[in-house]
């Protein structure tokens, strides 16, 4: 299934899993952001809904990966033989959203994260189960081989002797 949305004044076909980087959103990484300007919804078995057909309920829910800047652009202006140059530049805010569900009745997907456990719990569990000591052969003769450098060690001339 894939959708047609408009956000930023530019239109992007989406579908579950894409990446898409767009014109600055609100919201924190992480976070759920709803798209609800859908265009077009197509590729099930389904008739594809174009801009007239009960796109109203439509949405696209997608998660905020990060809040970046997109490429540095240099604006020049100059008047020749006025002396007159001007250099400006500018970085345009940008989001990198993950889309995790289209829905034609404008209801939010299930998420994956609700089957997993709060980090509160899942840090209670890492501390609950016994981590593995090192051996103890391997602590005990770090010395008893030639190292990289090709110098010994003092172990190793002590036996030699």
């Amino acid at each position: 299934m894939f959708a047609v949305i408009r956000t930023g004044g530019k239109q992007y076909r989406v579908a579950e899993n894409d990446r898409i980087t767009v014109e600055k959103l609100a919201g924190e990484p992480g976070s759920t952001v709803t798209l609800s300007d859908v265009l077009m919804i197509g590729g099930d078995e389904a008739p594809p809904l174009i801009a007239g057909d009960d796109l109203d309920k439509a949405a696209v829910f997608a998660e905020v990966v990060s809040q970046t800047r997109g490429d540095k652009i240099l604006v020049f202006k100059k008047k020749r033989r006025k002396n007159y140059r001007r250099l400006k530049g500018h970085r345009q805010e940008l989001t990198v959203l993950r889309i995790d569900g289209i829905s034609r009745s404008g209801e939010a997907p299930e998420t994956k994260a609700e089957s997993a456990p709060p980090p509160a719990e899942a840090e209670e569990v890492a501390a609950e189960t016994p981590r593995a000591e090192p051996a103890a052969e391997t602590a005990a003769a770090p010395a008893e081989t030639e190292t990289q450098t090709g110098t010994q060690t003092e172990t190793e001339t002590e036996t030699k002797e």
